[in-house]
């Protein structure tokens, strides 16, 4: 089992019997409240050039600090706070990311346009997931799992694929880097539409945003 939203407010209300980094907390929230998998990640660190080097050690890695770490434990939605604060002790300083095509797929857009689509889609009272947002200016749209492998026959049959946007869906085998953790040395992760207990579970169906997510891509580029 979990644990309880009282349980969640003791953590966050900061307990004086237990004080936890915001990393911890949030791997909680995440696997004991919105029922997500959590994979402890690599962070970035100040390299001698002053560019961004990885903690994993790699050479040139291709992403530093935003993949997961080789030794890290990958964290099963539903563990215990307790379980939740022993798996992050075990990888001090780790990234939180969170896998993709599990629970959810994500629609990736400018920020600019991100923004503008879901003040839309609020207006519009249309279904929606959590949203967040990178510090490199990027929008992630939760979406129901199945939306990566689907997109390209959402576009044609709304009219969208002849068109170039910049939106590309995250599905199986991809990961993202999660609220409040850094982006691979470029700032903290952030949420525009934080998950709630009716939408982290639930999110809504690609087709139901695409077309608002398209227009707004589009209008950005021109």
């Amino acid at each position: 089992m979990g644990f309880t939203i009282a349980g969640m407010r003791e953590i966050r209300t900061g307990s004086r019997r237990r004080v936890r980094p915001a990393e911890s907390t949030a791997v909680a929230e995440y696997t004991g409240l919105w029922g997500w998998d959590v994979v402890p990640g690599a962070r970035a660190v100040r390299g001698g050039s002053g560019r961004p080097d990885c903690s994993c050690g790699a050479a040139g890695c291709a992403a530093p600090g935003a993949h997961p770490l080789a030794a890290g434990r990958e964290l099963a939605a539903g563990a215990t706070l307790e379980e939740a604060a022993a798996a992050w002790a075990r990888t001090p300083g780790a990234a939180v990311l969170l896998p993709v095509g599990r629970s959810f797929d994500i629609l990736d857009v400018p920020e600019p346009a991100g923004r503008g689509a879901l003040a839309r889609l609020e207006r519009m009272g249309l279904p929606l997931g959590p949203v967040a947002a990178t510090p490199t200016g990027r929008a992630l749209f939760f979406v129901a799992p199945g939306a990566a492998a689907g997109l390209p026959g959402l576009l044609y049959r709304t009219g969208w694929d002849d068109a170039r946007l910049d939106l590309r869906p995250l599905g199986p085998g991809d990961h993202i880097t999660a609220p409040p953790s850094d982006l691979g040395g470029h700032g903290p992760m952030r949420w525009l539409r934080p998950p709630t207990l009716d939408t982290a579970g639930r999110p809504p169906q690609a087709r139901l945003l695409l077309g608002t997510l398209a227009y707004a891509c589009h209008r950005s580029a021109a």
